[in-house]
């Protein structure tokens, strides 16, 4: 495979690869400053709040993956709040809904991307909450260039925000038109946010962790819990076409924090491969690369070829069947899923042809139980197209939803965070806060008995994935991209092309991208393709042409449109960093030195 590529950045202080310049560049300052992976990775989860809030915000989600300096165990940061406790089945139900909307207070699940950069920076970082916050504060406080994506972002919900979301208009909206691209942009009220949270930690003494834990003490007890226990259970319109309130209240607030877990990992090729748990989506991942293996394929399989499309694509689509059966109960069958037993039972699946139909397994004899709507039964249209989760539109074009970023520092700490949720048209803003709740919870099921049925104080079944990858046992590689129920189909392409192919960074990025969609889509309306594929138009016509021939729908899209990949590396023997980014959409960066 051979691609005409950017080289890969290298060097030995410090590396971030980001999906926005400024807070990459913010997240290089605090490492020159000083400061290691974890504080540089939190500044740039501040800032990236600010600059791009159309792909996450402070009422979105964060799960992290981080290995330390001494320490090569993956650690998971869970940021992903869960439902509020007035959040049943029974209620939505009671207001005639057959799914939760993916748009407007009642998506809203407990905001906790806030907390778990905060306890990130308790337990790992080591400098100040005013050091930490304060380029983010400078940005909403002062401004910045504003995004393309955002202006139009706005601009396709204005009318929404002027008829019923009018929080919403006074924020993002100058006499009605949404704001022109490039402008200098400012949120002065969530400036006053973060501000009023230092003054609160820095009421706590001198002590650096208890400066922290005051700030986060404010922002789940004290001025923030209140403003959204006052805001939040408003009515307001949503992707239902109905006005309805939200159910987060402060004592929600108030009854969560965010946690440190252990990572789930898989063995592969003299790697270590951790993910989250089975609440995101990321150990799909590691299914799909044990049932490559037992194909006795992944080594030898081209990710451009029709044979290695149709091959991994089927294999995607039997993990994420297992995903829609398996993952988000809490009492998933993780060993018997992610054992070679189970991947070579599920390999003789693999077929020539395209197969059209959801297969989930039957790990230890347990009988799978997929939702009537996957079914078909029980599907409604949805009203309002805006709405739900903007990284593919009905014509699975990528849009972007999330954002990534990864650090590495000269001592060897590593982190992978993906966060998202909160997006501006996610919810209304909030006024005294300047942000809005997030929509994580149309990830649930109005259904009882499923594995991602909605109940209170539950996980959504998030797509967030970030990836941590040891290599002989050394921590090596942070990766991660945006792109919803795509995330870890772009992640599978590239590791298969770095770590078994030995294909760099910046190549491996660059590369022509492909994914299923085949599987129910975990977003508002929660649609599929059967057997279908979507593949950038760099793929060529006769590939394309052989996998409508093996009986999958394709969609050719734009050259470079697919993934938003972020990466860095670190060498153990050489202590030589690396780093690369995605040059889709302009706006990927790596930085370092």
């Amino acid at each position: 495979m051979t691609f005409t590529t950017r080289p890969t950045l290298e060097g030995t202080f410090g590396m971030v690869s980001s999906t926005h310049w400024i807070a990459s560049q913010c997240a290089m300052r605090m490492l020159e400053l000083g400061g290691n992976a974890f504080d540089a990775a939190a500044t740039a989860g501040f800032v990236l709040h600010v600059v791009e809030p159309h792909l996450n915000g402070p009422g979105g989600d964060l799960p992290a993956i981080i290995v330390t300096a001494d320490d090569p165990t993956p650690r998971v940061l869970c940021g992903q709040g869960p439902a509020p406790d007035g959040a049943t089945v029974a209620h939505y139900r009671g207001e005639g809904l057959s799914l939760v909307p993916g748009s407007g207070p009642l998506a809203a699940t407990i905001p906790g991307a806030v907390d778990a950069w905060l306890l990130l920076l308790r337990d790992r970082g080591t400098r100040s909450l005013r050091e930490v916050l304060e380029p983010a504060i400078g940005y909403a406080r002062h401004g910045h260039p504003l995004l393309e994506r955002v202006a139009a972002t706005v601009a396709t919900v204005s009318d929404l925000f002027v008829e019923d979301w009018t929080t919403s208009a006074d924020l993002w909206l100058d006499h009605g038109s949404a704001p022109t691209p490039g402008a200098l942009f400012r949120n002065p009220v969530w400036a006053d946010t973060l501000e009023r949270l230092v003054r609160e930690g820095e009421g706590a003494g001198t002590d650096r962790a208890a400066q922290v834990e005051a700030a986060r003490r404010a922002w789940s007890q004290g001025f923030v819990a209140q403003a959204v226990d006052a805001f939040s259970r408003r009515p307001f319109r949503d992707s239902s076409g109905e006005r309805h309130g939200g159910l987060v209240t402060g004592a929600d607030l108030a009854s969560w924090a965010a946690t440190w877990e252990p990572a789930t990992t898989l063995e592969w090729h003299g790697h270590t491969v951790a993910k989250t748990g089975p609440w995101g989506q990321g150990p799909a991942l590691l299914q799909t690369l044990a049932l490559l293996d037992a194909l006795g394929d992944s080594a030898e399989l081209d990710p451009l070829s029709s044979n290695g499309i149709h091959t991994i694509s089927e294999a995607i689509n039997l993990s994420y069947a297992d995903r829609e059966a398996w993952y988000g109960s809490g009492e998933e069958p993780m060993t018997t899923l992610l054992s070679t037993g189970y991947a070579t039972e599920r390999a003789t699946l693999v077929g020539e042809t395209a197969d059209l139909d959801i297969r989930p397994g039957r790990p230890d004899g347990r009988e799978p139980r997929l939702p009537a709507y996957v079914l078909g039964t029980g599907r409604t249209a949805p009203v309002d197209a805006t709405t739900g989760e903007p990284t593919v539109s009905v014509a699975d074009t990528t849009r972007g939803d999330t954002c990534h970023v990864d650090v590495v520092d000269r001592w060897g700490n590593m982190i992978s965070a993906t966060p998202s949720g909160g997006w501006l048209q996610s919810s209304p803003t909030i006024p005294e806060l300047g942000f809005c709740l997030g929509s994580r919870m149309q990830m649930f099921w109005l259904e009882e008995g499923l594995a991602s049925s909605l109940a209170p104080g539950k996980r959504p079944r998030t797509t967030l994935t970030p990836t941590l990858v040891l290599r002989d046992g050394e921590p090596w590689m942070a990766c991660g991209t945006p792109g919803g129920d795509q995330q870890d189909q772009w992640q599978l392409l590239f590791l298969l092309r770095t770590a078994l192919h030995g294909t760099g960074l910046q190549e491996a990025i660059d590369a022509p991208a492909w994914h299923s969609s085949g599987f129910t889509s975990s977003f508002y309306p929660r649609d599929r393709v059967p057997g279908g594929l979507v593949v950038e138009s760099r793929i060529e016509a006769s590939v394309v042409a052989d996998l409508e021939r093996r009986g999958h729908p394709v969609s050719v899209v734009d050259a470079w449109s697919l993934g938003r990949l972020c990466a860095v590396t670190r060498d153990a023997a050489s202590g030589i960093l690396r780093a690369g980014a995605n040059p889709r959409g302009m706006q990927g960066y790596a930085v370092g030195r």
